[in-house]
């Protein structure tokens, strides 16, 4: 690249950041700044909020609340993740076309199975949860579809990037040592991408513990059904009760990803 190339990189980085900044100012302008901005009862509710965040309530039959809206929220999110990992392993290994011999008929196929793969992550698992109460009624099993299938179409497409972006050496080794496409993806493939698939799943399921409470404002049960039931009774020290429980989880399940990666690449 000589430095004509490079000056007209430098010029467009700058242009594209200035245009981005401008952006920026100008939805400043479109936001109405004034005293309407927060309502008048506003700074009661921030210091209640607050308050309820330093003394949460911490009876006995909160705690036996946030435990079992804990408990559910974790099997919502398990139940969800385990669709999600079969849906994104069957269609993944499928949309990165590591099974198709023919160039053009991979281009094909590869192109089909991720269009189901982005119709399915186009969709938020809460209207998912929505459609799906609105089909079979307030049943686990709405949470556990609206969270397996946007899920499964995001786990799909990264775990077919994943498998595409993996050493073609290792591959070549073992297509010329006379091994068929499904022996590649077992013992060549997926042993590489292991880790990287394993790595990426634990962060999918923290985010699952996050939009399983979510789930549970619609009325399916958890810990957001608990903290919805507090917010409506302007119950403040119970909402961060649960709210504990909810960063508990989170922080638990990122411990336990932790070492689950330490283990995979030691």
């Amino acid at each position: 690249m000589n430095k004509f190339d490079e000056f007209l990189i430098f010029h467009k980085k700058g242009f594209l950041n200035l245009i981005l900044f401008l952006v920026f100012l100008w939805s400043l302008f479109q936001i109405p700044w004034g005293e309407n901005l927060i309502h008048p009862g506003g700074s009661v509710a921030i210091h209640q909020i607050f308050q309820g965040m330093i003394t949460p309530d911490l009876s006995a039959q909160t705690l036996e609340y946030a435990v079992i809206a804990s408990i559910r929220t974790v099997a919502y999110a398990v139940t969800g993740m385990t669709v999600a990992l079969l849906i994104a392993m069957t269609l993944g290994v499928l949309a990165s076309g590591v099974l198709f011999k023919e160039k053009r008929r991979s281009r094909v196929l590869k192109s089909f199975f991720r269009g189901i793969l982005g119709f399915m992550r186009a969709i938020h698992e809460l209207v998912w949860a929505w459609l799906f109460v609105a089909a079979i009624g307030l049943s686990p099993y709405a949470a556990v579809f609206a969270l397996g299938i946007p899920y499964g179409g995001t786990l799909g497409r990264v775990f077919a990037d994943m498998l595409e972006d993996v050493p073609k050496e290792p591959i070549s080794s073992l297509e010329s040592a006379g091994a068929n496409k499904l022996q590649v993806l077992f013992y060549g493939y997926l042993p590489i991408a292991k880790a990287d698939m394993i790595s990426y799943g634990m962060y999918r399921f923290e985010c699952a513990i996050r939009s399983s409470t979510i789930m549970s404002f619609i009325g399916l049960g958890g810990l957001g059904y608990q903290i919805q039931m507090a917010l409506s009774d302007l119950s403040y020290s119970r909402v961060w009760t649960y709210l504990y429980f909810l960063i508990l989880l989170v922080f638990l399940i990122d411990l336990w990803s932790n070492g689950i990666r330490k283990r995979e690449t030691a």
